[in-house]
């Protein structure tokens, strides 16, 4: 059990996890607004053994140089590689720091996204982003059956985006940094990423948090009269190159404003970005919950 848990931000957590986060802890202190900055985190923190966090703050060297008491640091937020988390992992660490984040508890929300929109984009249903009427993209309505879709990057999204897409009847090719034995059952084509861009009409980019991939030879290989989605938390391209890109007869869908990278982009026509996470779904915010308290769990009865 901790002496001190201390959530230091909105968690995001269903009211029932919030109650039950009071059975890991003598002291329980969530709080329901940001910190303003590192000094009011330290603050926030005190002589807490345990800390919780979403995805809008950082616990990075700094704050946790100033809060040695600190044993477990729990994200309520995905944790795909430190590289990319909102945490100094590799510090905390090597302080004895246990941390934890969850991951997979949002998918199915992106996978309906991505399903929605591309129907829309082939059937012409709604407006543009400028407020004009839509065209459906080849003229007349097109269904997804022997539509040619490339995921770059088949990890849990990618695959259940995949999986969705061939239910529909397209044609499933993929980008990974290997091939994997289950896609290969399924009949998705292994490619190198510059002829899966080449050869698919549609291309997902399902990629964790500042993973860049797409450089101006990929955007060369993509070509023109293209649909490129971004599931990812980041831009999956350099800026000069996507612009460029972006201008010609292509269209770009994305769900929220960190994934599109530039709010001037919103102004294009070409693109249809929802300024909204998908992924927050009240379905995912219960799977965000079990595993939070999962984590939890498991560390209390190590000790």
């Amino acid at each position: 059990m901790f002496k001190k848990l201390v959530g230091i931000e909105p968690l995001e957590l269903i009211s029932s996890a919030n109650k039950k986060l009071e059975s890991f802890t003598e002291t329980l202190i969530l709080h329901q607004d940001q910190p303003s900055g590192v000094a009011e985190i330290v603050k926030r923190i005190g002589d807490a053994d345990g800390v919780l966090l979403s995805h809008r703050s950082s616990l990075g060297r700094e704050v946790l140089e100033q809060c040695p008491t600190i044993k477990y640091i729990g994200m309520c937020c995905s944790l795909y590689a430190p590289e990319s988390a909102n945490v100094d992992i590799l510090y905390a660490n090597s302080k004895g720091i246990t941390v934890k984040g969850v991951r997979d508890y949002g998918d199915e929300g992106v996978v309906e996204y991505v399903i929605s929109e591309l129907v829309r984009c082939l059937h012409g249903i709604g407006k543009r982003s400028d407020g004009t009427p839509r065209q459906s993209w080849s003229g007349i309505p097109r269904e997804i059956t022997g539509l040619k879709a490339g995921i770059v990057g088949l990890g849990k999204s990618g695959g259940m985006v995949a999986d969705a897409l061939r239910f529909f009847g397209a044609e499933i090719s993929y980008f990974a940094r290997s091939e994997k034995e289950d896609a290969k059952a399924k009949g998705y084509r292994f490619l190198p990423l510059k002829q899966l861009l080449s050869e698919n009409e549609v291309v997902i980019t399902c990629l964790n948090k500042n993973t860049v991939l797409l450089h101006d030879a990929e955007f060369k290989h993509l070509g023109n009269r293209k649909i490129l989605f971004n599931t990812g938390l980041s831009p999956s391209w350099d800026t000069e190159p996507f612009e460029k890109w972006l201008n010609g007869d292509n269209v770009l869908y994305c769900d929220t404003l960190g994934a599109l990278g530039d709010e001037r982009f919103l102004k294009n026509p070409n693109v249809t970005c929802l300024q909204v996470s998908t992924g927050r779904t009240q379905q995912a915010f219960r799977r965000l919950s079990e595993k939070v308290l999962a984590n939890l769990t498991a560390y209390t009865k190590m000790l």
